[in-house]
């Protein structure tokens, strides 16, 4: 069994680690594996292909990535899995380094869901690069602790214009009679947010992608949040507005998730690799 934190397969050094404490730039993605497979994998995959040309000036590529998480997860039947991208060469004071990111591999063991109910309040916040999966949480940490502060299990973002964003670590879906409706704004587009729109016709659903405002949040039927670790919670209120939330409508997303198989980390053609991951 590999080790927990690798860098481009290897034990990470003391200098590596240094330098992800003290340089938040680069990027990431994170997600469940099991018996050597992800859902939404290929999404995944894109995120990181993404992140790496527009952060950095270049890719490690598919094939490199897929090698460096199936070394990380092999041997585990079940776990967590986030990939990172960084440079050392890349710092405060040096900034212009253009070339291939380093790839570290952390695995831990799979986090539970969110909650099964939240409480949120919105917030005046929009997250820098907002179509990133980057490092600079320091905004997002903060909203949470305020939310929870405050009484609330969780913050909502609004942008200046007064457009429902994204949650703190997560998507959030609004249900309107046979219809789910994902607001249209700055924001992460979710793996687990295309995963289930992927399978809403598979379950009787329409969807809708447009702007929605804070202050028409009322006329929806329900609401919920998703991500990698919580495919449907429902939103009980945002602020003083509560959702009833039909149980099976609920249902129905989370079917629509499930229903998309997970994918095999190693190439279909690599049969050592297969069974390398126990599969």
């Amino acid at each position: 069994m590999s080790a927990a934190i690798l860098i481009d397969g290897l034990p990470a050094t003391p200098d590596d680690l240094a330098h992800q404490a003290l340089v938040n730039y680069g990027a990431y993605t994170s997600f469940r594996v099991e018996n050597g497979a992800a859902r939404g994998l290929d999404l995944h995959l894109a995120r990181l292909e993404q992140a790496a040309v527009e952060l950095f000036g270049e890719s490690p590529g598919e094939a490199e990535f897929r090698r460096l998480m199936a070394l990380a997860v092999a041997g585990r039947e079940a776990c967590w899995l986030r990939v990172s991208l960084f440079s050392p060469e890349i710092g405060h004071r040096n900034p212009t380094y253009v070339g291939r990111p380093k790839v570290m591999t952390n695995v831990s063991p799979a986090p539970p869901p969110l909650a099964n109910r939240v409480r949120i309040t919105a917030v005046p916040y929009e997250r820098e690069a907002p179509h990133l999966k980057h490092l600079a949480t320091f905004g997002l940490v903060r909203a949470r602790r305020a939310a929870r502060a405050a009484g609330f299990d969780d913050a909502l973002f609004v942008d200046g214009e007064g457009r429902v964003a994204e949650g703190t670590l997560w998507n959030i879906g609004f249900i309107q009679g046979d219809r789910i409706v994902w607001p249209h704004a700055p924001m992460l587009a979710g793996v687990t947010q295309a995963l289930i729109t992927r399978g809403l016709p598979q379950v009787g659903l329409n969807r809708e992608t447009r702007p929605v405002r804070l202050d028409e949040v009322g006329a929806f039927d329900g609401a919920f949040l998703c991500n990698s670790a919580t495919p449907v919670c429902p939103i009980t209120a945002i602020d003083d507005v509560a959702f009833a939330n039909d149980p099976v409508s609920l249902a129905k997303v989370e079917v629509a998730w499930s229903a998309q198989a997970p994918q095999p980390i190693a190439d279909h053609d690599d049969d050592e690799g297969v069974s390398r991951l126990g599969r």
